[in-house]
Parts: structure tokens; sequence; C-alpha cells
């Protein structure tokens, strides 16, 4: 355990020099850093942090699982990346098992208070809050999931002490990590939106005269090397039962915007055991998330598509990438549309089953013109709609979460993306780790012109999410392992990464740093700042552009035979290492 502290403290003080150096990017991205793939062939693991990347190569250096490692980067996350994910929050993961030869999807997402209704956000003028009036406060915060679904992997797939993986991040936590430029700029970019409104995320985050805590300075968090020691004793009970779970219940009741959680909401979690989605796409199955996840039925959607199109000849350096871009953003508006009207909790709405049907998919890609931008599109009518009428969800889920892949010496893989929801959460921090703020993830209405939203607010539901954990599969056996954070926006940076990899032949490396172009079924189609060429091109077939600074946070891991590839996007601070 002293080893693996020690390394993790090397690789802080060599990763701060670094950072000073080259100003590793915030959540704007202001530049582009260079993050070339790395090749091994026992191991690999890419992270949105070097220290926690770090922790899981140690743990699969050990002879640790992939679901071992999983363990330990998220933990590392929670300490060092503290604005985009942590045991306060929710994940989703899809984990491939490689005796098994089976792929099972977790979810680990937040869900409401028992007690919440379809009104919950609705104020008392009748309208919904807005959308910052709802975030800060005990009132966003959702039933935790994420611990529950690290020791549910574990218990099925892990093969090293539980207690073993946690300890070394506990003591990390009471020595202290240095602060990142990123880190700087996220706390910098939260102060004015409440970050300080609570004791404890105040005095942490913040210096005394209320500014951002510094980068190259050192943060200790006791409060959370405590957490760590019991999580490590008494794995997910010590958030869900005892004096933590009391503390979060007190926490949440705080007089700024109180929340309605319980201590029997806490102890009623379960992780839930879903089946994968997997859509289609040239020779492959593109697997992920189903609801109440969005990201895996929409990306399907999108593939699915695109498969109508010879997508290979739109490759960059093509002098047809425009065009291809174009295919992308008009399949994205018409998957976003069957998303927002469709797409929620399934355990609480009625969804259609052929969302994926290949002849819908097909009539759907019918409706796309090569040459030239629609409007904003219409959901379709996919075979076995249900009866009910609905109104869509508009609401966007905003970016603040992380993405993990690990690939072990075993074979086995696992895909992870995990938040709470935007950055810094709810703003309330309890035993050194900071509350999701997932409850407005919701539709803050509950219907529209006398129709219900799908995902509107209802107790004990989950909310819809955009996180895409993928894993492609061909001859029965991962290829890829790919996701990002970046709110809505998740769904078209995979899906433009995975046309990148499968259509194009692109590196790994070159694909998670192209530039992005998304179109969530709006009157405009964000082109990432900086893509001039691209932009005109859009411009040219009646896109109207909006230049946008797209900070997504990809992760992917390629599998060719014996060679495993890693890669992370150039727009934060993450890195892939392996062996």
């Amino acid at each position: 355990m002293k080893t693996v502290l020690a390394s993790l403290l090397a690789i802080l003080t060599c990763v701060t020099s670094v950072m000073a150096q080259e100003a590793v990017q915030p959540e704007k991205t202001f530049a582009l850093t260079p993050t070339p793939a790395v090749v091994g062939s026992s191991y690999m693991v890419a992270a949105a942090h070097p220290v926690a990347a770090e922790a899981g190569r140690a743990v699969l250096a050990k002879g640790g699982t992939a679901a071992d490692a999983m363990v330990a980067v998220q933990l590392a996350l929670n300490l060092v990346e503290p604005q985009s994910s942590g045991i306060g929050g929710g994940a989703f993961l899809l984990y491939w098992d490689a005796k098994t030869r089976r792929l099972t999807s977790l979810d680990g997402r937040e869900k409401a208070p028992a007690a919440a209704t379809p009104d919950y956000w609705m104020g008392k003028d009748g309208k919904p809050v807005g959308w910052w009036d709802a975030v800060i406060g005990g009132r966003s915060v959702g039933v935790p999931g994420t611990l529950a679904l690290l020791e549910e992997a574990h218990d099925r797939w892990g093969l090293l002490n539980w207690a073993g993986l946690v300890r070394p991040v506990a003591e990390m936590a009471d020595q202290g990590f240095i602060i990142s430029p990123r880190l700087e700029a996220s706390i910098a970019g939260a102060v004015p939106k409440g970050l300080g409104s609570f004791p404890a995320a105040r005095d942490y985050f913040l210096r005394e005269d209320g500014t951002a805590k510094r980068a190259g300075e050192r943060l200790v968090n006791r409060a959370f090397a405590d957490t760590l020691r019991v999580v490590a004793a008494k794995k997910s009970t010590a958030l869900h039962h005892g004096p933590l779970a009391s503390e979060i219940v007190a926490a949440v009741k705080t007089p700024t915007n109180p929340g309605i959680l319980t201590l029997e909401d806490l102890a009623g979690y379960e992780v839930i055991e879903r089946a994968p989605v997997c859509a289609p796409y040239r020779g492959y199955e593109v697997c992920g998330m189903g609801p109440p996840s969005s990201g895996g039925l929409t990306v399907g959607q999108i593939l699915m598509m695109l498969e109508h199109f010879d997508m290979a000849a739109y490759a960059p350096g093509s002098g047809r990438e425009a065009e291809g871009r174009h295919l992308i953003a008009e399949a994205e508006k018409r998957a976003y549309a069957d998303r927002g009207l469709y797409m929620a909790d399934h355990d609480f709405v009625r969804m259609p089953l052929g969302l994926l049907d290949s002849a819908y998919m097909t009539l759907r890609a019918q409706g796309i013109d090569r040459n030239a931008a629609g409007g904003v599109a219409e959901a379709g009518n996919p075979p076995w709609r249900e009866v009910e009428l609905r109104a869509p969800d508009t609401d966007p889920d905003r970016p603040g979460t992380s993405h993990i892949v690990i690939r072990d010496s075993y074979g086995n893989a696992a895909s992870l993306t995990t938040t709470i929801e935007t950055g810094f959460g709810s703003r309330v921090m309890v035993g050194g780790f900071l509350l999701n703020n997932e409850l407005t993830d919701f539709s803050r209405a509950p219907s529209r012109d006398g129709r219900p939203i799908a995902n509107r607010v209802e107790g004990g539901k989950r909310p819809r999410s955009s996180m895409a954990p993928t894993i492609v599969i061909k001859d029965d056996k991962p290829v890829l392992l790919i996701g990002s954070p970046g709110g809505s926006r998740i769904i078209g940076y995979v899906a433009q990464s995975l046309v990148a990899v499968l259509d194009w032949g692109m590196p790994l490396d070159a694909a998670l740093a192209l530039p992005h172009v998304v179109n969530r079924n709006g009157e405009a189609t964000d082109v990432e700042e900086g893509a001039e060429g691209l932009a005109a091109g859009l411009e040219a077939m009646g896109h109207k552009v909006n230049p946008r600074n797209l900070n997504s946070g990809l992760h992917a891991i390629a599998i060719d035979g014996a060679t495993l590839t890693g890669a992370a996007d150039p727009r934060r601070e993450g890195v892939a290492l392996g062996k």
C-alpha cells in the first residue's frame, strides 16, 4: 500500500510541474494539448486525471481486474477532479466479462426521493423554476448510486481486497494533492454560481477572500479521508446507512433550497442490472446503456441512419468532410427528436419498442437530404408506438461528468460514465465530497399543452441521462471502449468518434481530437471554435452555424488482437496508461 501511495504522490508532483508548463485545459477549452496514444499488450486505463489513471494502472499491475481498477480510479477522481464525479453522484457501467463472454450493464443512476411528485420543480407562480434556482441547494440532490455500483461491480468481478483499493486514496486525501490549472479554473467559474453558498464547499475550495484556491497549492481533504476509511470497512453501507447517511439528510435540508431526501430513500437504493442496448453498424455491434440513459438508444439511432450513407467517402482529407458532418448533424436531429419525446426511465414510462427497428431507421434516414440542411426535426412514429400522447422534453442536461475506460490483463473491459451532473453538483458538501444536483436532469415542467412529459419527476424515478458508455463488439469480443462527459452533447461526441474510428479508420488519438460538430435538434448546428473550414462548408449546405467551445472529455481504448491502444481527449487533462 505504501508503494502505491508513494507512486501516486510522485505522479502528483510530476503532473503539477507539467501542468504549470502546458496550462492543461480547464472546462472551457482554450487550445488543444497534444496527447499521443499509448500502446500496450497487457492492460490499459484512460481517465480524466493522471493521478486517477495511475491509481488504476497500479491496481492492474498488481493483477487486479478492470472492476478492481475502476474502484481506485473513481475514488481518486472524487479527490482530484471533485467537480465532475464522486460517491455523491451516479454512474452507468458496461462491463465485459472475459470468462463468460458476456456484456452486462449496471445502472447506478441517482433517483428521486420517494415523496417527489411531478410538480416538484414548479414555482408558486405555476411556472417551472429557473435552472440555477433549482441547482443550488439540497432540493436538487437525488439518492446517490456510484458507491453502490462500485461495490456491486467489485463483488461480481473483483479479485483484490476492497479495503486495499480504498485506503491508498484515503492516505492521499490526508496528505493532500496539488490543484491543477483545470481545477482552479473550474472553481473560479463556479464562484459566481453559488459555490461559496455553503460552508463546507466554501472552506474547501475558496480562499478567505472568496476567490478560488490556486493551481500549485496543496489541497488536503481529511474529511474525505475519514469517509474513505469507513468506506474501506463498510463499503456502500457507509453512505446509505448510519452516521454519514444522517449527515447527508441533514445537509440536504439546508435552509437554502431545502430538499426532501430521507434516510429511507438512502437505505432503499439498489443498483439495477439492465440489458445493454446494441445497434448494428458496419458489421459491429455498438453497445451502450439503455434507459434511464438515452445514450445507447440515441447513439444507436444516429449510427443506424448513417449506415445508409457511404460515410467512408467523407473522411478528413477527402475534400468532402463537411458533407459527412452534415449527414451526422441531420441524423442527430432525428435521434434527438425521438429522445426528447420518448426516452425516460422505462421502469416508470412505457417506451416504444421499435426505436432501433431497422425498417424504422431506414425510413428516418430516407428523410435526410444529402445536400441541404433541414429544419428542426419532429419525432418519428416507431413500430409499436404507445397510444399515450406526450410532449417533448427539451431541457438539456449539463456537463459535470467524467468517463473511465479500462481493459485488464484477463481480457475484462469496463466503460464507465460517472457524474454529479453540473460542475460541483448541488454545491452541498458532506464528508469531504459533493452531492449531486441530478434532479435537475428531470424535466422541470411535468407537461406541455396538456400532454405529460416522459422525463417528468416521479418518486423513486431515475432521471433521463445522456451518458453513453460504449463497448463496440465484433466477432464476439470487444474491439473499442469509449465514452465522454459533455451533458447532452455526449451523444454527439461519442457518435462522431465512432464514425471517425469505424468509418474513417483514423488513429484513436486523432479521432478524439477531431473538431466537434453537434446538432441537438436545434435551429443552429454547433461547430467547435477554430474549425472555420467545416463551418463554411456547413453554411454552404444551409446550416446556421453556431461557433462554440465544445469541451468533451473522451477516453477510449482500441483492442486489436494482443495490441491495446489507449487515448485521451486533448481538451482536458486526462491520460492513458498501460503496459
